[in-house]
């Protein structure tokens, strides 16, 4: 067998066994590799190529996740093995996507009408919640619902093809990411640290005047923020070097989401930037749309952080 059609089959089951629990996957390793390779023999015998009865092969198997649930030791009777795949990733992308969103229009309303950080935090928490529950009911409703349905009523299940296995990063990809990733952190941090003594604006005395508050020096935040910014750096190696597990992913979308936060809420409490910079520089009259762009930031990073975890969950 050639290289690139035993990288196909690996990739193949190896889709399977991460949806299996530890315990099941030696067995059903060594049953579900030599199914494959005698499903591929018989039709190389009937004169097929080997890399496209490969292909065919595989194709005919199935969704992998669908393939494992029909393995598990444990059932799947939420929904039903048919809808089950299904039903979990619409669910999964939607809070994914919805829940944030809505949370994000909540925090930016409860900010724009001057309430309290309390009430933003409390308001913002409660929207996600009554969302997230929402999208679970209905989502669930819905896949009840097309459960109870004849199968040959049913709507068309998307077909899966071999297109859809997923392809690992090059090692060359991951290091060019993981040094980009590196170097920001290290200059960020770094102009964070020299934001004191480097300015743009100076005092009558010609002494620079910090750009950052120097509350947040006072206090010891700017030195939390740096820490939990290098944090979110250790997360990015081991999204690549780490063991792949579900609750990994939550505790990276948790370390990915600290930063953002933190910068919002100094910015809706004026705990960010230097009162006399601000006046040095002019900047008095825009400040609610800076406080407010650095806020949309902040959401958008919150998003992507969720979104990337749940990938991280579906990807096997």
């Amino acid at each position: 067998m050639t290289t690139t059609s035993a990288t196909l089959t690996d990739r193949y089951i190896d889709a399977v066994l991460r949806r299996l629990p530890s315990h099941q996957r030696p067995d059903i390793e060594r049953e579900l590799r030599a199914s494959v390779a005698d499903a591929i023999d018989d039709r190389v015998e009937a004169g097929a190529d080997r890399v496209e009865a490969e292909r065919v092969v595989l194709t005919e198997l199935g969704d992998p996740a669908k393939l494992a649930a029909g393995y598990a030791d444990r059932p799947f009777y939420l929904i039903g093995p048919e809808l089950f795949q299904d039903y979990i990733r619409l669910l999964t992308t939607l809070v994914a996507v919805v829940v944030p969103i809505v949370s994000t229009v909540v925090a930016l309303t409860n900010v724009l009408q001057d309430d309290p950080i309390g009430t933003v935090i409390g308001a913002t928490i409660g929207a996600a919640l009554t969302t997230g529950v929402h999208v679970a009911f209905w989502t669930t409703l819905l896949f009840a619902v097309l459960e109870r349905i004849p199968a040959e009523h049913r709507p068309p299940s998307r077909q899966w093809t071999l297109a859809a296995l997923p392809v690992p990063p090059s090692r060359r990809v991951r290091y060019a990411e993981l040094v980009s990733v590196t170097v920001a952190v290290v200059l960020f941090s770094t102009a964070i640290l020299l934001s004191p003594v480097i300015s743009p604006e100076s005092d009558a005395a010609g002494n620079p005047i910090g750009i950052l508050s120097p509350w947040l020096w006072e206090t010891g935040i700017v030195y939390v923020f740096i820490g939990l910014v290098i944090l979110s750096l250790g997360n990015a190696f081991s999204r690549y070097y780490g063991p792949k597990r579900a609750w990994l992913a939550i505790v990276g979308a948790l370390v990915d989401i600290a930063p953002p936060i933190v910068l919002a809420w100094l910015a809706t409490n004026d705990h960010l930037l230097n009162p006399a910079f601000v006046e040095a520089a002019g900047w008095t009259p825009a400040m609610r749309w800076i406080e407010l762009g650095l806020v949309i930031s902040a959401g958008i990073s919150i998003l992507s952080a969720i979104v990337e975890a749940v990938r991280r969950i579906r990807t096997p």
